[in-house]
Formats: structure tokens, sequence, C-alpha cells
């Protein structure tokens, strides 16, 4: 189908997840779907950001119907907390993955001791779809298919890391990162080959934003203006603006033609409409011995069995 990411479908009654919903990427996908007529339950580690974040959507979209939860990535309690509470919503038709820390400093860990790339950008998440898989499947059974988004990188295509053993770690933090992201994506389509498998009514799908720079992200209150820091990048003029970068999550999530285990990313390597993309072949063909492995590494760190079987009979 031809995608006008200015003119989405009509997601009245819909809710929806964004996880980093308070900056950058994840706070545009969340002003874009709530334009469209979703309710958007923004998820973010601090409560007066959540606020302004909710403010700043108001202020684009009047009649905007939001909420928030607070979660802090780097804490598998605060993820369990906030999974508890996000399990209670009456409807729950996708949620975007998109948080996770970009201090790219070596030896950083969370508050589980977990290395902090892998764990907010990893671990987290998995712990944080095992408390709300019910949810998505109890809508996806009453209201149709319910979408899990999981964003990536286009560093996975460039950066040779080895993702056998999930906490080991690589020589930078881009490579620590780009492995995260990788072993992000190994999960997301074996995730959805098990759903499938199941017969369970959810889709696991990736995106990759391509490049979002501060100098082409348009103004919000509180979100982009002259009192939030800017970081310069060399890639700027080849570049886009952080609103565009979700538009490849914004398909994802809400394309009536995408479907479970697609990829989606810009058009160009750094910017461009959202389309479906081809993943990494290290991530698209790895080996099922390695999936399992790295399944199993992952609940184990999240403490957690993902209910993949799960079914409401609603």
């Amino acid at each position: 189908m031809n995608w006008d990411p200015t003119r989405l479908p009509d997601q009245s009654d819909r809710t929806f997840v964004v996880t980093g919903a308070t900056a950058g990427i994840g706070y545009f996908a969340a002003e874009q779907l709530a334009a469209a007529g979703a309710h958007v339950v923004l998820a973010g580690r601090s409560a007066a950001k959540l606020e302004t974040a909710r403010a700043a959507i108001s202020g684009q979209v009047p009649d905007a119907t939001t909420s928030a939860v607070v979660v802090d990535l780097a804490s598998l309690a605060s993820v369990d907390r906030a999974a508890a509470e996000l399990a209670t919503l009456p409807r729950l038709d996708g949620i975007l993955l998109n948080g996770g820390a970009m201090d790219l400093r070596r030896g950083a860990t969370t508050a589980d001791g977990l290395p902090e790339l892998l764990g907010t950008h990893v671990v987290a998440n998995v712990a944080l779809l095992a408390g709300v898989l019910p949810t998505l499947v109890a809508s996806g059974e009453t209201h149709g298919q319910s979408r899990i988004v999981h964003t990536s990188t286009g560093f996975v295509g460039r950066f040779r890391v080895s993702i056998d053993d999930a906490s080991a770690g690589e020589r930078t933090g881009v490579r620590e990162y780009t492995k995260a992201k990788a072993i992000t994506e190994v999960l997301a389509f074996e995730l959805d080959r098990r759903l499938r498998r199941a017969g369970t009514p959810v889709a696991s799908l990736v995106a990759r934003p391509g490049i979002g720079v501060d100098a082409r992200t348009p103004r919000r209150p509180g979100i982009r203006d002259e009192h939030t820091p800017s970081r310069r990048n060399p890639f700027t003029p080849f570049a886009q603006g952080k609103d565009t970068a979700a538009w490849s999550a914004v398909r994802a999530l809400t394309d009536p033609a995408a479907t479970g285990g697609e990829y989606y990313g810009p058009t160009g390597s750094m910017r461009g409409l959202p389309v479906p993309v081809t993943p990494a072949d290290l991530t698209a063909k790895a080996d099922a011995a390695l999936v399992a492995s790295l399944w199993n590494q992952i609940e184990a760190l999240a403490r957690v069995t993902l209910p993949v079987g799960v079914r409401t009979g609603g």
C-alpha cells in the first residue's frame, strides 16, 4: 500500500505503550500515535518528564488522550512494577520498545549488576513483555492482532560483533550498543516465530530509525527547545529530525498490511520514508542453536519465562 506517515490510519479506540517517551524518537512516536486518535501510554523513568511530554503532546494535539507509567529500565524491580500496572489496561494494541540507556561508556551497570546497554535495551524489554504479553493477547483475541515493535539500529549491519555470549563485553561502547541491538533483532524474530506456532494473535516486528538529529528536530516545549541540551552530530547535513526518525516504528505499529517478522526502516540509510527493509545476515540467518541459547540466556537474566503460548479464551 502507499504509505503517508503524515496521514496515519485512524487509531481511535486503540491503546499503545511507548517506552522512552519523554524525548527524541519515543516522544514523536507518541505524538504521532495520539494525533491519529490512539490513547498513548507514555513510559519513562521521570514522572516530571512524563508530565512535560504529555503537556507537549496536548499542545500539538488538543484532543489527545494520554497517560503515563514510570519505569526505570535499569532496574528490574521498576520494570516489574510497571509491567504489573500496564497489565491492568483494559486494552493494549501495541507496545513500542524504544527506551534504553545511550551512555556508551564501557563498564556502566544497571541496578541489577547487568551491563547497562544489554540490561536496558534487551533484558528489561523481555521482563516487560513477560508482564504485558497476556494483555496483548487478550486485546488481539478481541480486537484483532496486537503488535510488539522492537527498535534496532543500522549499526547491526555495519559492525561485526559476536552475540554467542550475551553478557560478554565488546571493545567499545558503540560495539556494545550494536551487540545489544543485534540480540534484540534475534529475539524479536524468534518471538514472532514462536507466537505464530502457538497461534497467538500478537505479531513481533523490528524497526530502525536511521539517524535523527537535534538540529533537524521540531521544537516542542520541554522536549526540544532553548532549555534542552542539543547534541552536535557530524551527520546533520545528511540526516533527519527525530520526528521523521519515528516513522518506521509508527508504521510497524499501525500499517494494516504489516505482518509479524517484518523489519521497517527509512528508504535511505540515514533518512527517508518508512519501508520494509532486509535485516542483516547476522540476525536474520542466525542458526537455531544460537537463537535458542540467546533466548535462554536473556530469560535467565530477566528472571522470567515469556508466556508465548498463553491464550485467554477471549
